[in-house]
């Protein structure tokens, strides 16, 4: 196993921390915090179908273990752009600064900002992607098995 380079090593503290964010964004405060049922009665009164504060909270879990884990990175951080481009807009009302009540839009502004940087950067080191041999196919004398 070679050393990985620092490029890679940033690429991989960065897909733990998004990883990390969305795992706490979905299962902490959407599912324990404000639980499921409140977080849709909270979509609602935005404007949202309720249903999707359940959309939302999957798509969040299960992005965040994809991005912790490593596999499938670059889908994983396009898939969360919506949902990271909405929560922008849910907090655009709010002003700018997160510190605002209700949290303005500068963190879900900026997440966006890092899943699209990650969308470019792919795995980094110490990705399950990368150690997966199975979903590489072995060439053999200039032809793939």
């Amino acid at each position: 196993m070679t050393r990985p380079s620092s490029t890679e090593f940033a690429t991989f503290l960065l897909r733990i921390a998004l990883g990390a964010m969305f795992l706490a964004h979905s299962v902490i405060l959407k599912l324990f915090t404000f639980t499921l049922p409140g977080t849709a009665q909270f979509f609602v009164g935005i404007g949202l179908p309720g249903i999707l504060a359940y959309v939302v909270f999957a798509v969040e879990a299960l992005v965040g273990v994809l991005l912790v884990r490593g596999v499938q990175t670059r889908w994983a951080a396009l898939a969360s752009l919506p949902i990271l481009v909405g929560a922008t807009w849910a907090h655009s009302g709010n002003g700018w600064m997160v510190g605002y009540p209700d949290g303005g839009w500068e963190y879900p502004a900026y997440l966006s900002l890092l899943a699209l940087v990650q969308a470019l950067l792919g795995d980094g080191a110490y990705a399950l992607s990368r150690s997966a041999v199975i979903l590489r196919f072995p060439r053999v004398g200039g032809r793939f098995i």
